[in-house]
Protein backbone atom coordinates (compact mmCIF):
# COMPACT_ATOMS: atom_id res chain seq x y z
CA UNK A 1 0.00 0.00 0.00
CA UNK A 2 1.29 3.62 -1.24
CA UNK A 3 0.76 7.08 0.68
CA UNK A 4 -1.61 6.63 3.88
CA UNK A 5 -3.67 9.95 5.50
CA UNK A 6 -1.68 9.75 8.91
CA UNK A 7 1.10 10.56 6.39
CA UNK A 8 -0.05 13.81 5.87
CA UNK A 9 -0.52 15.04 9.50
CA UNK A 10 1.33 17.61 10.78
CA UNK A 11 0.71 19.78 14.38
CA UNK A 12 -0.14 23.87 13.09
CA UNK A 13 -0.76 26.07 15.79
CA UNK A 14 -3.97 27.86 14.85
CA UNK A 15 -2.67 31.36 15.14
CA UNK A 16 -0.89 30.22 11.83
CA UNK A 17 -4.11 30.28 9.85
CA UNK A 18 -4.42 33.75 8.16
CA UNK A 19 -7.46 35.97 8.75
CA UNK A 20 -6.87 38.40 6.65
CA UNK A 21 -4.66 38.95 3.45
CA UNK A 22 -1.11 40.89 3.16
CA UNK A 23 -1.51 44.81 2.96
CA UNK A 24 -0.53 44.38 -0.88
CA UNK A 25 -0.88 41.13 -2.81
CA UNK A 26 2.86 41.00 -3.81
CA UNK A 27 4.03 41.46 -0.11
CA UNK A 28 3.43 37.74 1.14
CA UNK A 29 6.13 35.86 2.26
CA UNK A 30 7.19 33.54 -0.57
CA UNK A 31 9.27 30.05 0.76
CA UNK A 32 11.29 28.84 -2.79
CA UNK A 33 11.94 25.22 -2.76
CA UNK A 34 14.38 23.67 -5.23
CA UNK A 35 13.96 20.08 -5.87
CA UNK A 36 17.12 19.30 -7.38
CA UNK A 37 19.69 20.41 -4.74
CA UNK A 38 17.07 20.38 -2.00
CA UNK A 39 17.25 24.16 -0.92
CA UNK A 40 15.19 26.31 0.70
CA UNK A 41 14.77 29.99 0.47
CA UNK A 42 13.05 32.66 2.35
CA UNK A 43 11.85 35.64 -0.27
CA UNK A 44 8.89 37.93 -0.73
CA UNK A 45 6.20 37.15 -3.04
CA UNK A 46 7.52 39.80 -5.33
CA UNK A 47 10.56 37.99 -5.77
CA UNK A 48 9.16 35.87 -7.70
CA UNK A 49 10.20 37.54 -11.03
CA UNK A 50 13.86 36.46 -10.68
CA UNK A 51 12.91 32.59 -11.12
CA UNK A 52 11.84 33.19 -14.66
CA UNK A 53 13.15 34.20 -17.89
CA UNK A 54 12.03 35.26 -21.15
CA UNK A 55 9.68 32.35 -22.91
CA UNK A 56 8.84 31.07 -19.09
CA UNK A 57 5.16 30.22 -18.88
CA UNK A 58 3.08 31.17 -15.64
CA UNK A 59 -0.37 28.91 -16.06
CA UNK A 60 -3.48 30.59 -14.31
CA UNK A 61 -6.93 29.66 -12.97
CA UNK A 62 -9.19 32.59 -14.39
CA UNK A 63 -12.41 31.57 -12.62
CA UNK A 64 -14.15 34.39 -10.95
CA UNK A 65 -15.90 33.42 -7.26
CA UNK A 66 -19.31 34.21 -7.22
CA UNK A 67 -21.41 36.00 -3.81
CA UNK A 68 -22.35 32.59 -2.78
CA UNK A 69 -23.53 32.54 0.62
CA UNK A 70 -26.64 33.43 1.16
CA UNK A 71 -29.05 34.30 4.37
CA UNK A 72 -32.83 33.79 4.52
CA UNK A 73 -35.55 32.90 6.76
CA UNK A 74 -37.52 29.42 6.86
CA UNK A 75 -41.12 29.91 6.06
CA UNK A 76 -43.46 30.05 9.26
CA UNK A 77 -40.47 29.85 11.78
CA UNK A 78 -38.37 32.68 10.19
CA UNK A 79 -35.50 30.50 11.49
CA UNK A 80 -32.31 31.80 9.94
CA UNK A 81 -30.77 29.67 7.64
CA UNK A 82 -27.45 30.13 5.44
CA UNK A 83 -27.19 28.39 2.09
CA UNK A 84 -24.02 27.73 0.00
CA UNK A 85 -24.78 28.00 -3.33
CA UNK A 86 -22.51 25.35 -5.06
CA UNK A 87 -23.30 24.90 -8.64
CA UNK A 88 -26.26 25.93 -10.73
CA UNK A 89 -28.04 22.67 -12.36
CA UNK A 90 -30.77 23.91 -14.63
CA UNK A 91 -30.41 28.01 -15.58
CA UNK A 92 -33.95 27.49 -16.98
CA UNK A 93 -35.62 26.32 -14.12
CA UNK A 94 -33.40 28.37 -11.54
CA UNK A 95 -32.16 24.85 -9.95
CA UNK A 96 -29.20 24.89 -7.65
CA UNK A 97 -27.09 22.41 -5.57
CA UNK A 98 -26.53 23.64 -2.01
CA UNK A 99 -25.46 23.23 1.74
CA UNK A 100 -27.53 24.51 4.04
CA UNK A 101 -27.09 25.02 7.75
CA UNK A 102 -28.43 24.41 9.93
CA UNK A 103 -29.46 20.99 7.93
CA UNK A 104 -31.43 19.35 10.61
CA UNK A 105 -34.34 22.24 10.51
CA UNK A 106 -34.74 21.69 6.48
CA UNK A 107 -37.08 19.61 4.82
CA UNK A 108 -38.71 18.96 1.37
CA UNK A 109 -40.88 21.29 0.54
CA UNK A 110 -39.78 23.74 2.82
CA UNK A 111 -39.61 27.60 1.71
CA UNK A 112 -37.17 29.62 1.92
CA UNK A 113 -37.07 33.63 1.92
CA UNK A 114 -34.47 35.94 1.20
CA UNK A 115 -33.93 39.86 1.39
CA UNK A 116 -35.29 42.35 3.42
CA UNK A 117 -38.31 42.89 1.34
CA UNK A 118 -38.82 38.63 0.54
CA UNK A 119 -37.91 39.55 -2.94
CA UNK A 120 -36.41 36.47 -3.34
CA UNK A 121 -37.81 32.52 -2.24
CA UNK A 122 -36.81 29.25 -2.86
CA UNK A 123 -38.23 26.15 -2.17
CA UNK A 124 -37.03 22.93 -1.12
CA UNK A 125 -37.09 20.06 -3.84
CA UNK A 126 -34.40 17.43 -2.68
CA UNK A 127 -32.29 16.27 -0.30
CA UNK A 128 -28.99 15.36 -1.10
CA UNK A 129 -26.75 14.65 1.22
CA UNK A 130 -27.04 15.40 5.30
CA UNK A 131 -26.20 18.94 4.51
CA UNK A 132 -27.07 18.90 1.01
CA UNK A 133 -29.75 20.45 -0.72
CA UNK A 134 -31.28 20.87 -4.15
CA UNK A 135 -33.40 24.29 -4.23
CA UNK A 136 -35.54 26.09 -7.33
CA UNK A 137 -35.56 29.76 -6.84
CA UNK A 138 -38.77 31.26 -7.46
CA UNK A 139 -38.32 34.53 -9.15
CA UNK A 140 -40.17 36.41 -12.13
CA UNK A 141 -38.25 38.38 -13.83
CA UNK A 142 -35.36 37.62 -16.71
CA UNK A 143 -32.47 35.38 -15.75
CA UNK A 144 -30.20 38.31 -15.73
CA UNK A 145 -31.87 40.39 -12.81
CA UNK A 146 -32.16 36.71 -10.98
CA UNK A 147 -28.45 36.67 -11.33
CA UNK A 148 -28.15 40.23 -9.96
CA UNK A 149 -30.59 39.42 -7.08
CA UNK A 150 -28.18 36.66 -6.18
CA UNK A 151 -25.38 38.71 -6.21
CA UNK A 152 -27.05 41.43 -4.46
CA UNK A 153 -28.14 39.16 -1.71
CA UNK A 154 -24.55 37.07 -1.45
CA UNK A 155 -21.75 37.81 0.17
CA UNK A 156 -18.22 36.89 -0.24
CA UNK A 157 -17.84 33.11 0.32
CA UNK A 158 -14.87 33.15 2.86
CA UNK A 159 -13.82 29.92 3.88
CA UNK A 160 -15.53 28.66 7.25
CA UNK A 161 -12.17 29.24 9.29
CA UNK A 162 -12.05 32.69 8.58
CA UNK A 163 -14.37 33.77 12.02
CA UNK A 164 -14.37 37.38 11.40
CA UNK A 165 -17.32 39.19 9.55
CA UNK A 166 -16.94 39.78 5.96
CA UNK A 167 -15.17 43.28 5.10
CA UNK A 168 -15.96 45.31 2.21
CA UNK A 169 -12.54 44.49 0.93
CA UNK A 170 -12.61 41.10 0.93
CA UNK A 171 -15.25 41.21 -2.17
CA UNK A 172 -11.91 42.43 -4.15
CA UNK A 173 -8.47 41.09 -2.06
CA UNK A 174 -11.02 37.06 -2.67
CA UNK A 175 -10.86 37.70 -6.47
CA UNK A 176 -7.76 37.32 -8.28
CA UNK A 177 -6.96 40.27 -10.63
CA UNK A 178 -7.15 38.13 -12.98
CA UNK A 179 -10.67 37.05 -12.33
CA UNK A 180 -12.97 36.36 -15.73
CA UNK A 181 -14.86 33.22 -15.48
CA UNK A 182 -17.45 33.27 -12.91
CA UNK A 183 -18.44 30.05 -11.54
CA UNK A 184 -15.86 29.31 -8.60
CA UNK A 185 -17.21 29.30 -5.15
CA UNK A 186 -13.97 29.40 -3.39
CA UNK A 187 -10.70 31.56 -5.23
CA UNK A 188 -7.69 29.71 -6.51
CA UNK A 189 -5.74 31.17 -3.55
CA UNK A 190 -2.22 31.04 -5.31
CA UNK A 191 -3.51 33.30 -7.61
CA UNK A 192 -4.27 36.11 -5.00
CA UNK A 193 -0.87 37.50 -4.64
CA UNK A 194 -0.47 38.82 -8.10
CA UNK A 195 -0.51 42.99 -8.33
CA UNK A 196 -0.94 43.98 -11.91
CA UNK A 197 2.32 45.90 -11.24
CA UNK A 198 4.21 42.36 -10.32
CA UNK A 199 2.10 41.07 -13.85
CA UNK A 200 3.28 43.41 -15.61
CA UNK A 201 6.93 43.62 -14.81
CA UNK A 202 7.10 39.64 -15.63
CA UNK A 203 5.43 40.54 -18.92
CA UNK A 204 8.13 42.94 -19.92
CA UNK A 205 10.62 40.56 -18.67
CA UNK A 206 9.34 38.51 -21.22
CA UNK A 207 7.29 36.11 -19.53
CA UNK A 208 4.40 34.33 -20.98
CA UNK A 209 0.86 33.92 -19.04
CA UNK A 210 -1.74 31.03 -20.36
CA UNK A 211 -5.06 31.27 -18.49
CA UNK A 212 -7.47 28.17 -18.00
CA UNK A 213 -10.54 27.29 -16.11
CA UNK A 214 -11.08 25.48 -13.16
CA UNK A 215 -14.65 26.52 -11.23
CA UNK A 216 -13.38 25.71 -7.24
CA UNK A 217 -16.15 23.54 -5.88
CA UNK A 218 -16.08 22.82 -2.22
CA UNK A 219 -15.08 19.28 -3.31
CA UNK A 220 -11.14 20.76 -2.56
CA UNK A 221 -11.93 21.47 0.24
CA UNK A 222 -13.35 18.13 1.47
CA UNK A 223 -11.61 16.26 4.23
CA UNK A 224 -10.30 12.53 3.36
CA UNK A 225 -12.19 9.95 5.53
CA UNK A 226 -10.49 7.23 4.27
CA UNK A 227 -6.65 5.84 5.39
CA UNK A 228 -6.22 4.61 2.15
CA UNK A 229 -5.97 7.50 -0.22
CA UNK A 230 -6.57 5.33 -3.36
CA UNK A 231 -10.00 5.03 -2.17
CA UNK A 232 -10.75 8.82 -1.68
CA UNK A 233 -13.23 10.37 -4.44
CA UNK A 234 -13.16 13.87 -5.65
CA UNK A 235 -16.22 16.29 -6.54
CA UNK A 236 -16.12 16.96 -9.96
CA UNK A 237 -15.06 20.34 -10.91
CA UNK A 238 -15.87 22.21 -14.12
CA UNK A 239 -13.15 22.56 -16.46
CA UNK A 240 -11.98 24.61 -19.85
CA UNK A 241 -8.67 24.29 -21.71
CA UNK A 242 -9.17 26.57 -24.90
CA UNK A 243 -6.61 26.28 -28.18
CA UNK A 244 -4.40 29.62 -27.24
CA UNK A 245 -3.08 28.51 -23.27
CA UNK A 246 -2.58 24.83 -25.17
CA UNK A 247 -0.26 26.75 -27.98
CA UNK A 248 1.24 28.53 -25.22
CA UNK A 249 1.50 25.89 -23.31
CA UNK A 250 3.17 23.45 -25.45
CA UNK A 251 5.31 25.50 -27.11
CA UNK A 252 6.82 26.38 -23.69
CA UNK A 253 7.27 22.38 -22.75
CA UNK A 254 8.96 21.90 -26.59
CA UNK A 255 11.21 24.93 -25.92
CA UNK A 256 12.00 23.39 -22.47
CA UNK A 257 11.04 26.30 -20.60
CA UNK A 258 9.69 26.21 -16.80
CA UNK A 259 5.97 25.88 -17.30
CA UNK A 260 4.72 26.65 -14.04
CA UNK A 261 1.69 25.78 -12.81
CA UNK A 262 -0.23 28.57 -10.23
CA UNK A 263 -1.74 26.75 -7.57
CA UNK A 264 -3.15 22.91 -7.12
CA UNK A 265 -6.22 24.15 -9.10
CA UNK A 266 -4.41 25.15 -12.48
CA UNK A 267 -2.35 21.60 -11.58
CA UNK A 268 -5.37 19.56 -11.83
CA UNK A 269 -6.54 21.09 -14.93
CA UNK A 270 -2.84 20.52 -16.72
CA UNK A 271 -3.23 16.83 -15.17
CA UNK A 272 -6.65 16.28 -16.69
CA UNK A 273 -6.14 16.61 -20.46
CA UNK A 274 -2.67 15.02 -21.47
CA UNK A 275 -1.86 13.41 -24.72
CA UNK A 276 -0.21 10.63 -25.24
CA UNK A 277 2.63 12.71 -26.18
CA UNK A 278 2.98 14.27 -23.10
CA UNK A 279 1.49 17.31 -24.23
CA UNK A 280 -1.78 19.17 -23.04
CA UNK A 281 -4.99 18.95 -24.96
CA UNK A 282 -7.91 21.36 -25.62
CA UNK A 283 -10.78 20.17 -23.05
CA UNK A 284 -13.97 21.32 -21.51
CA UNK A 285 -15.67 19.10 -19.27
CA UNK A 286 -15.21 17.84 -15.98
CA UNK A 287 -12.60 16.43 -13.53
CA UNK A 288 -12.29 14.54 -10.64
CA UNK A 289 -8.70 13.78 -10.72
CA UNK A 290 -6.83 13.57 -7.34
CA UNK A 291 -3.30 13.67 -7.25
CA UNK A 292 -1.35 12.34 -4.29
CA UNK A 293 1.84 10.82 -4.24
CA UNK A 294 4.12 8.81 -6.10
CA UNK A 295 2.63 10.11 -9.71
CA UNK A 296 4.51 11.86 -12.23
CA UNK A 297 3.45 15.26 -13.58
CA UNK A 298 3.08 15.61 -17.41
CA UNK A 299 2.87 19.07 -18.04
CA UNK A 300 4.24 21.71 -15.48
CA UNK A 301 7.53 21.75 -13.70
CA UNK A 302 7.27 24.21 -11.57
CA UNK A 303 4.19 25.23 -9.33
CA UNK A 304 3.12 28.43 -6.94
CA UNK A 305 0.95 26.94 -3.95
CA UNK A 306 -0.12 28.39 -0.44
CA UNK A 307 0.47 26.42 2.32
CA UNK A 308 -2.27 23.91 3.19
CA UNK A 309 -3.69 22.43 6.01
CA UNK A 310 -3.14 18.67 7.30
CA UNK A 311 -4.28 15.74 5.38
CA UNK A 312 -5.90 18.02 3.01
CA UNK A 313 -6.22 16.79 -1.05
CA UNK A 314 -3.83 20.05 -1.49
CA UNK A 315 -1.28 19.58 1.37
CA UNK A 316 -1.31 15.89 -0.83
CA UNK A 317 -0.56 16.98 -4.47
CA UNK A 318 2.05 19.33 -3.19
CA UNK A 319 3.37 16.14 -1.78
CA UNK A 320 3.45 14.42 -5.12
CA UNK A 321 5.25 16.97 -6.66
CA UNK A 322 7.73 18.31 -4.33
CA UNK A 323 8.27 14.76 -2.82
CA UNK A 324 7.13 13.63 0.60
CA UNK A 325 9.84 14.19 2.66
CA UNK A 326 10.86 17.51 1.29
CA UNK A 327 7.73 19.16 1.64
CA UNK A 328 7.88 17.71 5.34
CA UNK A 329 10.75 19.14 6.12
CA UNK A 330 9.45 22.61 4.03
CA UNK A 331 6.23 22.72 6.36
CA UNK A 332 8.37 22.24 9.54
CA UNK A 333 10.35 25.20 8.75
CA UNK A 334 7.00 26.93 7.66
CA UNK A 335 5.77 26.56 11.12
CA UNK A 336 8.52 27.54 12.49
CA UNK A 337 9.49 30.67 10.70
CA UNK A 338 5.60 31.68 11.26
CA UNK A 339 4.74 31.53 7.97
CA UNK A 340 0.98 32.32 7.31
CA UNK A 341 -1.27 29.44 6.18
CA UNK A 342 -4.48 28.61 4.16
CA UNK A 343 -6.10 30.86 1.84
CA UNK A 344 -4.92 34.56 2.66
CA UNK A 345 -1.64 33.17 3.89
CA UNK A 346 1.73 33.17 2.27
CA UNK A 347 2.66 31.37 -0.76
CA UNK A 348 5.55 28.65 -1.89
CA UNK A 349 7.05 28.32 -5.18
CA UNK A 350 8.71 24.74 -6.09
CA UNK A 351 11.15 24.48 -8.77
Amino acid sequence: MGMKLSNFNFDLPPELLAEYPAPNRDEARLMVLDRANKTIEHKMFKDLIDYFDEQDVLVLNNTKVFPARLYGNKEKTGARIEVFLLRELNAETRLWDVLVDPARKIRIGNKLYFGEDDSLVAEVIDNTTSRGRTLRFLFDGSYEEFRNKLTELGETPLPKYIKRDVEPEDAERYQTIFAKNEGAVAAPTAGLHFSKHLMKRLEIKGVNFAEVTLHVGLGTFSPVEVEDLSKHKMDSEEIFIEQKAVQTINTGIEQKRRVCAVGTTVMRVLESSVSSSATLNEYQGWTNKFIFPPYDFSIANAMVTNFHTPKSTLLMMVAAFAGHEFIKEAYAEAVKERYRFYTYGDAMLII
